[in-house]
C-alpha cells in the first residue's frame, strides 16, 4: 500500500492478476506529488479515481505503472463474455484514515470495484497542464457477504495451477453476478448504503472532488444480526424507496386543478430538481434560488393563465414523499407565505433517498420521461430540456456537440479555424450489421430499393451523445428503415422485454423485433431505451 495503485503480480503462468489495491489519501490531494482530488461517494457505490501521470513525467500518458495496470484492468472489465471477465483483476479500494489522533499510517477498506469508464483528460499543476487518465469505478454490493472480501479468494486467483473457474472460488456474490452478466447488470449490483445522520459528529468523512470533507466515507455499521440500519430519510419515512416506487409516485403526483387542467407547478419543480442532480449541484437549494429559477420556469412553461407562485411547489411537494424542506420551525402553519420564506430563508430539494436513486443514469432517464409524458405532454420538450440543461433526454441519440455554426452572411464563404469535438463512429460496424440483415428493417422487414442496390439505416439503441454515452458496438445497433429510425430516435416507439415493438403513446403493438443469430443485442441497451420512453417493465 505504499502507492496509490498497487498491482499484485500476475500468476506465474501469466493467466490472471489476483487483484489491484487502490488507495486514496486526503492529505496528499492537491499537492505537487498528487495534484488530483479523488471522489469517494460510497453511499452511492461510486469512486472517481485519477491515474498516476504527473506534470513532470516525460513518458507517454498511459505508460506509467499505475495507469498502465488500470488501463489493462479496464480492458478486462469491458470484456464481452463471462469466460473473459472471470480472468479480470478485481479492484480492492482503500482510503487513508486517522486513528487515535494519528493522521497517517492507517487505511480503511472501502469495497470491491470494477472500472466502468476510463477517460483521457487534461489536468493542471502549478499552472502547467498535463494529461492523465480518470477512472469511474462502481463499488459492488457486498451485503450478501457481510461487507467482507475473503483473502482466500485472492489467493485462489493467484494459483497458477488453478483453472479459470477456480478463480471464482470464494468470490463475493456480486462479483460472480457481474462476471456472468457484465456491465449491463451494474445498476442492480452497485452498492447503496444509507447516509449517516447529518448531525452525527462521530460519522466518518468522505473525500469529495474539491478536497473538502463530508459525511459517509465508510460503510454504515451493521447491526449484530448482520442487517443494515434503516435509512434516515429527511422526510421522516423509514421506508426504503426503490426505483419502481419512485416512478409510481411521479406518475401519481397530486397536482392542483385549474379550469379542469392540471397545474404544472409541481412537475416543473421536480424536473428542475432532477436537473440539479444530473449536473452535480447540491440537492437542496436555498429559497431565493428556488424562487428565481423555478419562478422563471413557471412563467415560461406553466399554463397560460396560471399564477407564478414558486412557493406552492416549494412547500407542497412534501406530500409526494420525495421532497425535503429544511430550515423552517416545526410549528409553522400548513400554508406558509412567500414572505415567510423570504424572512427565514429555508432550503428545499429532493430527499436523500431520491438523490441516491437518480444518481443512476438509467433511473434518471426514466424519471425524466415519466414526468414529461405524464404531466408535461403539452410542453415544448426540446425547449424545456435545453432550458434545464437536460438536452438529449428527449431523443435516443442525445447531443453530440459536433455541429458548426451555420453561415448566415451572404456573399463568398468566409473561413475560420475552429476546434470541434466529434464522436468517432466505427463505419465497419455499420457495414457489418447492414450486411447481416441485408438492409431489411428489424421492425417491418422493409428493404428499401435504390437504383443499384438497397438502403437501410443503422440506429444506436443507447445513443452515443450526451447524456446517454452509449458504446459504438454491434450489440448497441439496430438496422431500421428511415421511418422507424426516426420513430425510434424520437422515442415514438420502443421494444418491450418480449421483443414486441410498440407505440409509446398507447402501447399499441406494431411489429416484432426480428433478430439474427450473428447479431447479439445487449438487453441492457434496450431497457435503457425503454426507460427514456418511460416504458421500462423491469
Amino acid at each position: 500500500m505504499s502507492k496509490g495503485i498497487n498491482p499484485i503480480a500476475r500468476s506465474k503462468n501469466g493467466q490472471r492478476r489476483p487483484a489491484i489495491l487502490i488507495r486514496s489519501s486526503p492529505w496528499k490531494a492537491g499537492t505537487a506529488e498528487t495534484p488530483w482530488h479523488d471522489v469517494f461517494d460510497l453511499d452511492n457505490g461510486r469512486v472517481r479515481y485519477f491515474g498516476d501521470h504527473r506534470v513532470d513525467h516525460t513518458v507517454p500518458v498511459g505508460t506509467t505503472q499505475g495507469n498502465a495496470v488500470l488501463l489493462e484492468a479496464y480492458a478486462e472489465h469491458r470484456a464481452a463474455t463471462p469466460e473473459q471477465r472471470i480472468r479480470a483483476a478485481p479492484l480492492l479500494v482503500f482510503a487513508a484514515v486517522s486513528r487515535n489522533k494519528t493522521p497517517k499510517g492507517y487505511v480503511q477498506f472501502c469495497g470491491l470495484a470494477v472500472i466502468e469508464r476510463a477517460e483521457l483528460i487534461e489536468q493542471e499543476a502549478n499552472g502547467k497542464p498535463f494529461p492523465n487518465y480518470r477512472y469511474d469505478m462502481t463499488l459492488l454490493d457486498l451485503s450478501a457477504d457481510n461487507e467482507r472480501v475473503e483473502w482466500a479468494w485472492i489467493e485462489h486467483r493467484g494459483n497458477p495451477r488453478g483453472a479459470s473457474a477456480d478463480s471464482a472460488s470464494g468470490a463475493p456474490y456480486s462479483w460472480i453476478e457481474w462476471v456472468g452478466h457484465g456491465h449491463g447488470a451494474l445498476s442492480d449490483l452497485r452498492r447503496r448504503t444509507p447516509f449517516p445522520a447529518e448531525n452525527d459528529k462521530s460519522s466518518p468523512q468522505r473525500l469529495t472532488e474539491g478536497g473538502r470533507k463530508s459525511l459517509g466515507l465508510l460503510p454504515a455499521p451493521r447491526r449484530p444480526n448482520g442487517t443494515a440500519p434503516a435509512s434516515s430519510d429527511p422526510t421522516g419515512s423509514r421506508e426504503k424507496l426503490t426505483a419502481s416506487m419512485l416512478m409510481d409516485r411521479l406518475r401519481h403526483l397530486r397536482v392542483h386543478q385549474r379550469n379542469d387542467q392540471p397545474s404544472r407547478h409541481k412537475p416543473l419543480a421536480l424536473l428542475w430538481a432532477i436537473s440539479r442532480i444530473a449536473t452535480g449541484r447540491p440537492r437542496l437549494a436555498p429559497w431565493p434560488q428556488f424562487r428565481d429559477e423555478v419562478g422563471e420556469l413557471l412563467a415560461e412553461f406553466g399554463l397560460p393563465d396560471s399564477s407564478v407562485t414558486p412557493e406552492y411547489p416549494f412547500w407542497h411537494l412534501q406530500t409526494s414523499r420525495l421532497w425535503d424542506v429544511q430550515g423552517l420551525p416545526s410549528e409553522l402553519s400548513t400554508k406558509p407565505h412567500a414572505s415567510t420564506f423570504d424572512r427565514l430563508n429555508p432550503a428545499a430539494g429532493l430527499s436523500e433517498q431520491v438523490m441516491r436513486l437518480l444518481d443512476d443514469p438509467f433511473v434518471r432517464s426514466q424519471a425524466v420521461a415519466v414526468l414529461r409524458e405524464t404531466h408535461l405532454a403539452d410542453v415544448p420538450h426540446h425547449a424545456l430540456m435545453e432550458r434545464l440543461g437536460l438536452a438529449g433526454y428527449e431523443s435516443a441519440s442525445g447531443v453530440t456537440d459536433d455541429g458548426a455554426e451555420p453561415e448566415t452572411e451572404p456573399g463568398p464563404a468566409s473561413r475560420r479555424t475552429v476546434t470541434l469535438s466529434r464522436l468517432v463512429r466505427d463505419s465497419e460496424l455499420t457495414v457489418t450489421v447492414k450486411r447481416l440483415h441485408r438492409d431489411r428493417c428489424q421492425v417491418c422487414s422493409l428493404q428499401l430499393s435504390t437504383r443499384f442496390s438497397s438502403y437501410s439505416e443503422a440506429a444506436h439503441i443507447r445513443g452515443l451523445g450526451r447524456p446517454h454515452n452509449g458504446p459504438d458496438k454491434l450489440s448497441n445497433l439496430l438496422v431500421l428503415c428511415p421511418n422507424h429510425h426516426v420513430q425510434f430516435d424520437t422515442l415514438a416507439i420502443y421494444i418491450d422485454n418480449g421483443d414486441t415493438v410498440r407505440m409509446t403513446t398507447d402501447n399499441t403493438p406494431i411489429g416484432q423485433l426480428r433478430r439474427h443469430p450473428a447479431h447479439q443485442i445487449n438487453e441492457a441497451h434496450l431497457r435503457y431505451h425503454r426507460a427514456l420512453c418511460g416504458r421500462d417493465d423491469g
